[in-house]
């Protein structure tokens, strides 16, 4: 049996430089000696410990050049060197890591290596002495945050592909830099000169333009517009059917609830949609609350017009969403094509999404363990669905407590298809660039591309160490993942419970076998973890015990095709003893597939 570990040596005060025989630690995974007061230069024998997926120095006093051979670390997904004294450049053989996720403050160059990151996900060089331009991470399609801000680079910043996904404060600081998203423009001749036009000229020829164009469009297409026609059709809808430009448009209903309204009618209920009716923004929407005639509200996704993937996720939602029905799925009520930004109508949730009832400035309500237990049931039952039942099989690919909405009896309701992804039957996964929301991404998915269902289960997972703690994925440089595996390591997880559940919970006994539960969804290897009609089956037996009329069943397990094939692998631990999930927070790996499996064939029929 084979042993992996995680080491958090995060704020213990240690000094003195990082000794060189660390590296006869083979079997780590995550190594962590941020915030303390470690000097030297940084061992090159990190390199030989090839399983490390997390390697973070910050907040540090290392010195000195960073090793090349760091780039030979196949399976590392974060790299953190931020706020040392390093010097040099960034190591063009960067460029060989090719799972990497996050990179922090380090000197010199970009090499262009690193514009070969593929699934490079967040990449932060602020406050540094980098030069050059950022041209060179176009290619990072899997790139969602950059931060370059306070450098000395130059030329023009990049409109298109990944970079429509940034902010302005992304480039800050750097005074060579302009274009778009600083407010300037450039140009530039065979000696490279450049003029940038001021921020205020532009923005006043923009909305003047705006002003001109508005009223040409209103003056050419207003009177010519006929009155739209009442639609209710319930077929299937032609995603592909955009309005033409002297064409109004048209709302195409998919519910009854929603029967005899046409677009004007939204537009004079939102105001046009104005700004007081907004509930909710996105990276590439913004929603808002319609109530209809009948009393009735709606939520209404309004996807940006300049977003470049714009009408690719609006037409996979409705390729998704819209040709399914599950209770525990959000429902589509109906769609409209505008060319200021294609509409999506769904049910509306009094209750918001679980990341706002957790972390919420305000919380509207305590979650006690009972109500946890069921929005963990429901979203799971939502994602067997989609996984188990639907042919193609979907896969989410954006699993997380933002995407999971509450009604008013707090049911959970998985939403934003936007990337989800369509897998045949005959395949085992498809090869794609990495989407998803940091914290959540499944590291394996992230280091290899091949993506399947159990990229959603380790999501998933994320998902239930958040309703055990309370607390986010990622906050303020710290992983939640990591944090819970350190906690088991130590027998000292039940710490990190959320206060509102050991007021509410009856028996901790429960909490434990979710966090187990959650630990097994997110394991390392894909197929070490349970399928999604699996964990179904483990939450129903808590959320709905059986009555204690109930026979036992036998200890021995059943040869069915029902009992996972996990269970198999590790039947002849038993030892004629059965293992109870209560006993112990920090059993093998083993041990916690043979317990789950042990729920899961008791509790199939």
């Amino acid at each position: 049996m084979s042993f992996v570990f995680h080491r958090n040596l995060a704020n213990n005060n240690l000094e003195g430089p990082i000794p060189d025989n660390i590296s006869s630690c083979m079997n780590l995974i995550s190594l962590n000696l941020s915030s303390n007061y470690l000097s030297g230069v940084i061992p090159i024998e990190l390199a030989k410990m090839k399983n490390l997926d997390t390697l973070d120095l910050s907040c540090n006093m290392v010195a000195g050049p960073i090793p090349s051979a760091i780039g030979s670390l196949e399976h590392l997904l974060r790299l953190n060197f931020s706020n040392n004294n390093l010097v040099g450049y960034i190591p063009a053989e960067f460029g060989n890591l090719r799972s990497i996720m996050e990179i922090n403050q380090l000197g010199g160059l970009i090499p262009q290596e690193v514009g070969m990151l593929q699934n490079l996900i967040l990449l932060k060089l602020e406050s540094n002495n980098i030069t050059g331009d950022v041209s060179s991470l176009i290619n990072c399609f899997s790139l969602n945050v950059l931060n370059v801000s306070y450098n000395n680079l130059a030329g023009i910043v990049p409109t298109d592909n990944n970079f429509s996904r940034f902010s302005p404060d992304s480039f800050l600081g750097n005074p060579g830099l302009c274009g778009y998203w600083l407010g300037s423009s450039c140009y530039s001749t065979s000696h490279v000169q450049r003029s940038c036009v001021s921020r205020s000229a532009i923005l006043g020829i923009a909305v003047a333009g705006l002003v001109i164009l508005l009223m040409i469009l209103a003056a050419a297409c207003w009177p010519h517009w006929p009155q739209v026609p009442k639609d209710v059709s319930l077929s299937k809808p032609d995603i592909h059917a955009l309005p033409s430009s002297n064409v109004p448009p048209k709302l195409v209903i998919l519910h009854m609830n929603m029967a005899f309204l046409v677009y004007e009618d939204i537009m004079r209920m939102t105001e046009n949609l104005s700004e007081k009716y907004i509930i909710g923004y996105g990276a590439s929407s913004t929603v808002y609350k319609c109530v209809l005639k009948n009393c009735k509200p709606v939520a209404i996704k309004k996807l940006y017009a300049h977003y470049p993937q714009s009408l690719k996720e609006f037409e996979t939602e409705l390729e998704t969403v819209g040709s399914i029905k599950h209770r525990n799925l959000v429902s589509l009520q109906g769609y409209s094509l505008s060319p200021a930004g294609n509409l999506l109508f769904y049910d509306y949730l009094e209750n918001g999404s679980l990341w706002d009832v957790l972390h919420g400035s305000s919380k509207k309500q305590k979650l006690d363990w009972e109500a946890r237990l069921r929005i963990a049931l429901g979203a799971a039952q939502g994602l067997a669905y989609l996984h188990h039942d639907c042919n193609p099989r979907i896969i989410h690919r954006d699993v997380k407590s933002k995407n999971i909405l509450l009604d008013k009896d707090y049911e959970a309701h998985l939403a934003d298809f936007g990337i989800a992804k369509s897998l045949c039957t005959s395949k085992t996964h498809t090869s794609t660039y990495v989407m998803g929301t940091i914290g959540y991404i499944d590291p394996e998915y992230a280091r290899t591309s091949r993506l399947n269902e159990k990229s959603d289960v380790y999501s998933y997972g994320i998902v239930l160490l958040e309703l055990l703690t309370g607390k986010k994925p990622v906050d303020n440089e710290c992983n939640l993942h990591h944090l819970i595996l350190s906690k088991a390591a130590d027998n000292t997880v039940m710490e990190m419970v959320d206060p509102d559940i050991a007021d509410t919970c009856k028996d901790l006994g429960e909490v434990k076998k979710v966090f187990q539960l959650a630990l097994l969804c997110s394991k390392r290897q894909p197929s070490d973890r349970p399928t999604m009609h699996e964990v179904v089956r483990v939450l129903d037996c808590l959320v709905y015990p059986d009555p204690p009329s109930k026979p036992a069943l036998p200890p021995a397990l059943p040869q069915s095709s029902t009992v996972p094939s996990y269970v198999n692998e590790y039947v002849s631990l038993r030892g004629g003893s059965t293992l109870s999930c209560e006993n112990s927070s920090s059993a093998s790996d083993a041990e916690l597939f043979l317990k789950f499996g042990e729920v899961i064939s008791q509790n199939t029929e």
